[in-house]
């Protein structure tokens, strides 16, 4: 049994416990078509990738594993509903998959239902506790949920199973900053910056700290950064902010 699939954040390659989740023996007439799906995932193809997890499934409809790779090309395609559907398949047949229910937490919180997805999270965490893209994709919702403490906690506990990660690091500055904190997110942002002096995000939270500490100078500079570094598309909402703060800056 192919025992992979592709993780939706990372394209990291993930280990299916299938067996122990209590899956049936995949079929050989699924076993081409589900590896074909594999194949068009990882070479950027979603649709086709739909298609071929499809055709599997009509093979032997009992794959769960053609289930959450096929609801991880739905998300690909930004079709959140659908791959809800098929994680919750997914589930019906294996319901300890730490995949299906840490996949269908992503799809609920780009639809933006943060509750389901924190709840999602809770539950691969029972099957998968050293997870660290659990925990950090928890942390984000709880941001989202406006519970910064749990967020926190979240950060620093994937911070312990992968440290050194700017992303973490990065998130991890601005639930600082919704603690009212900013010394603590100063240290984060700067933290980031030593890691990896490239990730432009961290001169917005680092700015933002400085101007919470009254550094105006400082502040501007990191801004300044920011506005020069920024990804116009991934950090276009951040970007903004920066233009206003530093226009705000700038007339005091």
């Amino acid at each position: 049994m192919r025992k992979i699939l592709f993780s939706f954040v990372a394209l990291a390659v993930l280990t299916l416990l299938m067996e122990a989740a209590g899956a049936a023996p995949q079929p050989d007439a699924a076993a081409q078509p589900f590896e074909q799906g594999l194949a068009a995932l990882t070479q950027g193809n979603p649709a086709q990738a739909v298609e071929h997890f499809t055709a599997a499934l009509q093979q032997n409809p009992q794959m769960a594993e053609a289930y959450i790779n096929r609801g991880i090309a739905q998300m690909r395609l930004a079709r959140w509903a659908d791959a809800v559907g098929d994680f919750d398949q997914a589930l019906d047949l294996a319901p300890r998959s730490p995949e299906a229910l840490y996949n269908r937490g992503l799809a609920y919180s780009r639809q933006g239902i943060f509750d389901k997805a924190a709840a999602d999270y809770t539950q691969a965490l029972k099957f998968a506790p050293k997870d660290w893209q659990i925990y950090y994709n928890r942390g984000n919702t709880y941001l989202d949920l406006d519970q910064p403490q749990a967020a926190l906690k979240d950060y620093q506990q994937a911070l312990k199973l992968h440290p050194r990660t700017p992303e973490i690091l990065y998130n991890r500055s601005l639930a600082y900053l919704a603690l009212k904190k900013p010394e603590e997110a100063l240290a984060s942002a700067d933290e980031v910056i030593a890691v990896n002096p490239d990730y432009s995000r961290a001169y917005f939270s680092r700015g933002r700290a400085l101007e919470e500490l009254g550094n105006k100078y400082e502040a501007l500079a990191a801004y300044r950064h920011f506005l020069k570094t920024g990804n116009p598309e991934q950090d276009a909402a951040l970007l903004q902010q920066a233009l206003a703060r530093l226009k705000i800056l700038e007339g005091n």
